[in-house]
Parts: structure tokens; sequence; C-alpha cells
């Protein structure tokens, strides 16, 4: 959905009471006055709470958002990730099992991990058997074929990341099945399909980490007669143990009923407890927030924890804290800087931003230090070999340092300062109160910043991550949260900060970095089998990401969840950004 354009001023009105209200209500980090605070019980993140195997019931989710995509070939937040599941089988998942277990491989479509016998050039997966649509078909190894393959058009599919792309095909001569003159319309030679069980990836170059681009939901199986382009969001075949009710309405609601087709014996990790599954969308935070408390909803499937108000009420009451976790995101909160519009061009007046902000007050914005740590460089510290530098220090408490921002400044011809346009997202309440500490902070050196908000739903595929976009509307900086794909340090940087994975639409790199020495240092970890090797060039990497300063990093996230006590088989699954495991949910 485009932003409303005749709404812009009085949205913009709005920020900054919305800024005010959410920085007082968690500047003292939950609760006011004297009100005794109570940590979170934290019992989902070591441990599956309310186990139960009871079936049957309707269970309600909520969002303040949208699904970027239904569609498993064209979605990237984890939220649906974490959400396609429950309808389509990738070849791998990750185990839903509480802490770092949650990383482990778990076969899902197929029989086992993928195997490679010359170094990983080769991966080849087999099919289990018996596996049906919702239609009564049975799963083939050409619908997972056919599926990677449909990624590769970006007109049709722009969400996503673009691996299979990059590593199957990296002369770009492959446009799709959609452009595919072949009848059959499975014309890329480097995935092979002997019979119906088996399937066969073949690089140029060796990629160890192919088990986890095996784990994304573009493996899910799509039967090529029942793909509809665009429109295969509005009902993506299922081969999961759920099935969309009728047509997926983006940004109103969507209702899952059971597979009949699905079978337990041919699936290890679904237990597919509810008989519906009903998600409404884009419905105010706060107002998700209560129906939580209320227990009239089980779970808010955005799963980057609770707003300003419900943070105080848990943290100053004790029954609500017990049903509270604190979670690590694993994921990065930055500011995202044009390369490319003026004068962002200059690395200077990049820099001069990295001085500028006020950090500490982005981290109130956050949630306080329930909501995030301060961060001031790049790799997550969740990661091996993460190391912490800080190559822009704005002040003891990173308060801003205006002298070194007002200096660089001058170094970038800009000592009066310049206008500039800065992008959130619209029903995330938290960017919105930091994009107005941004526009203070920047102030103080003579820039001024318009702020602009957009529906998330859409940020990548229509706004911020379409450079055209963002060069035709003058656009400097951008909110941005990112977490790992998959938890490496590949898969945490590559698709952020490598020029190749630049696209025309649905792009993460926002910035449009395309430096060839941090694309080769890319290159060379990944190419580096010692793990304490590779670990060094990922922090160089990191300087060097920081040296160009198109990233302006100001927070390690921590979400704050809570569960309702009518809602089963809750777990925090660090492989899906710290959110609860959806796969096994039930309600009581």
């Amino acid at each position: 959905m485009k932003h409303p354009v005749t709404r812009r001023r009085r949205t913009q009105a709005l920020i900054g009471m919305v800024a005010v209200t959410a920085m007082a209500a968690t500047a003292c980090g939950g609760g006011g006055g004297g009100s005794k605070k109570y940590s979170p019980s934290n019992k989902a993140i070591t441990e599956v709470v309310n186990q139960s195997t009871k079936k049957g019931g309707t269970l309600k989710l909520v969002s303040s958002d949208k699904f970027d995509s239904l569609d498993p070939g064209d979605m990237y937040y984890a939220s649906a990730w974490n959400f396609s599941r429950l309808m389509a089988r990738p070849l791998l998942t990750f185990k839903p099992a509480p802490g770092n277990a949650s990383y482990e491989f778990a076969p899902d479509l197929a029989t086992d991990v993928g195997k490679t016998d010359d170094g990983g050039k080769t991966w080849t997966y087999h099919l289990r058997k018996g596996v049906k649509y919702e239609d009564g078909t049975e799963v083939k190894a050409s619908d997972v074929k056919y599926a990677v393959e449909r990624t590769f058009d970006k007109e049709i599919l722009p969400n996503g990341p673009g691996y299979f792309a990059q590593y199957l095909d990296p002369d770009g001569t492959y446009k799709g099945p959609y452009k595919d003159s072949a009848p059959d319309k499975l014309g890329l030679n480097a995935i092979e399909t002997p019979d119906d069980y088996t399937i066969i990836f073949k690089m140029k170059e060796p990629f160890a980490d192919f088990n986890y681009l095996a784990a994304l939901p573009q493996t899910a199986p799509v039967p090529p007669a029942k793909d509809t382009g665009k429109e295969y969001v509005k009902h993506p075949i299922a081969s999961g143990a759920y099935m969309v009710d009728g047509q997926y309405e983006p940004g109103k609601a969507v209702n899952l009923v059971r597979n009949p087709n699905w079978d337990q014996a041919t699936d290890p990790l679904r237990k597919a407890l509810p008989d519906r599954i009903e998600l409404l969308e884009k419905q105010d935070a706060n107002d998700v927030d209560n129906r939580l408390f209320a227990g009239t909803a089980q779970l808010d499937v955005v799963g980057t924890g609770v707003q300003a108000a419900a943070q105080n009420k848990i943290l100053t009451d004790k029954k609500l804290a017990d049903n509270a976790d604190d979670a690590i995101s694993g994921a990065l909160a930055y500011l995202a800087i044009s390369s490319k519009t003026p004068p962002f061009d200059n690395v200077h007046c990049r820099r001069a931003v990295q001085y500028a902000v006020n950090k500490s007050q982005l981290q109130r914005a956050q949630g306080g230090e329930v909501g995030s740590d301060i961060a001031t460089n790049l790799m997550p510290p969740t990661l091996a070999g993460s190391k912490v530098t800080d190559m822009y220090p704005n002040g003891a408490k990173h308060t801003g340092d205006v002298a070194k921002a007002k200096d660089e400044l001058k170094q970038c011809g800009k000592a009066d300062g310049f206008s500039t346009v800065l992008t959130a997202r619209a029903n995330r309440p938290k960017e919105v109160a930091g994009a107005t500490s941004v526009q203070n902070a920047l102030a103080k050196i003579g820039v001024k910043v318009e702020i602009r908000q957009y529906p998330s739903g859409d940020y990548f595929s229509q706004f911020a991550g379409v450079p055209k976009w963002v060069a035709e509307n003058k656009v400097g900086i951008m909110f941005m949260q990112w977490g790992p794909d998959f938890p490496t340090q590949f898969g945490f940087f590559q698709q952020i900060v490598d020029g190749r994975a630049i696209k025309p639409a649905g792009g993460t790199n926002l910035s449009e970095l395309n430096d060839p020495a941090v694309n080769g240092l890319i290159d060379q970890a990944t190419r580096t089998i010692d793990p304490a090797q590779s670990a060094a060039i990922w922090q160089q990497l990191d300087q060097k990401v920081m040296e160009s300063a198109v990233i302006v990093p100001f927070g390690w996230t921590k979400s704050l969840l809570y569960r309702p006590t009518n809602v089963t088989n809750l777990v925090v699954t660090p492989a899906y950004s710290g959110m609860y495991d959806y796969l096994n949910i039930g309600i009581q």
C-alpha cells in the first residue's frame, strides 16, 4: 500500500507526540515514581512453557504490521518466515527448541541435511515420500526446483534474499521461469532432479553454509501448474499442516484451517494442535498488547516486543512479569545512510551523522535497557568473533558530539548544514520515536531532517528498498533493523553490505554500498575454513564498513515479549530473531 501523501503533514505532526510519550514512559526502564520493579521471568528463553498436546480450538493472533508477503518465495521478515512454516515445508528448518538448540537443523521436507562430496560445490537432498499438497497431489523434487527458480525474478517476487541467484547463477543469465522459454520452465542447469525425490544444487565455487539456504522458505515446494505469479500470495498452495481458508487479504486478515491431506507420519516436527488459526493484521500496537493481557489474543505475530505502556505494566506487576520474556533478538537497529544521495555521497557528511546522533536517546526510544544495548559496531555479540569497537565516539554517555560532527560537515563542504529526508516504518512506534530523536540531534549541527513514514509491509518492496525511489525522493537516511538470515557472520553481513546484493526492488543493502574491498573480504571469508581466521576477516570487514560510515549502529535489540496463560508450547527461538516459535503453539 502506497503512503497517502495527503496525510503526510498530519502524520508528521503526530510524530513528536508519539516520541515524547515513548521516551518519557521508558526513560526509567519501566514504571514510574516509586513503583516496585519486577524482572521478566524469562522462562520461555530456557524451556518450553505450558507444554501440551491438546488439540482443538481457534488460535487468535494479532499484528500491528502486515507481512511483506505470504508467498514463501517472496518474504523477508523473520515473522513471515516463522509463520510460513505452518503452511509450507522447506527442505530444512530449525528445531523448535530453546536457546542455541534452535540453531540446529531439523530436516523438514528433506529426510536429512544436505550432503556434499566435493568440498561444498555440490549439495544433494532427498525428499520424504508421501508429502501431499492441500489438493492431494504429492510433492515432487521438481516442485522444489521450480520454487527456487521463481525467486530469480525480482520483478514478480521483489522481496526475499537473493542467495540462490547469486550462487547458482553468478553470471545472471537465468531470469526465472516466468521468462523461461523452455516448455517445462525448469531451465536452470545448476539444479538437477534425477528422480522425483532427489534434488541436487551445483555451484561454481564452494559454499559451506548451503544448508542454511536450504532452510529458507524459498525452498518450500510450489506446483508450477498452481503458480499465479504475483497473485500466488493470496493463496499459496499448502504443503504443511495448515492451508489458507479462502484468500489472504494483505493488510487485513488471514485464516488458516487444517490441510486435509497433511499426514503426521510424514512430518516429525509439527503437532498441528489448533483446528483454526485466525490472524488480524495492522491493528493498533497498544491495542495488540491489551488483547494479549486480556487473553483475547494469544500472540503478537510481529514478535518485536510490547510497546512502552505495556512495558511499564509488565515491569511493575509481578503477575505480568512472570509471563514475560526479555529476549535478545540478535538484531542490529541502525540508520542506513544512502551512499548515492547528495551530500551523503561524501563520506564526511555521513561521518557527521555518526557523531551527531544521540544513541542514549535512541536507546530510550527502543524501550531503555530492556529494549536494547547501545551498539557502536556492526557484528552482533551473539555471533562468534564479535568484537566491540567504537570508531566514532560521541561522548561518554553516547549523547552526541556536536563539535566533531560540525568539523566533519566543514570537511564535507557543508559547514552551514543542508536538508535531507529520513524514512521510518509508520507502524513501529519505536522507530517513529527514534526518528524525532535523530531529527533533533541533526538540527544541532544545522541539518534539517524531514521525516516520512511508510508501512513496514511495503518498506522494502516500494520505498527504502528501491534505489530508484530513494533517488527520486532524495532520501538520505533510513531506519533499519537487521538480524542474521542464519547464525553466521555471512548470514548477517552479506545482504546489507555486499554490492552484489543491491536489487531494483526489495533490497536490504539500503545504503547501496558497493565497495570492491568489502565484496572481496566477504568472498575471502567464505572461502576460509579455519574459524579463527574467518572471524578475523569478518572483524576486518566490520571496520571497513564503519570506515565508509554508511551505517550508524545504535542498538542491539531485545524484545520484551508477553505470553498469555491460555497459550501452550511457547518457546523463544533465537533462530527467528528471538521471537516465539510459531510451529507448535496451541490453545488451552
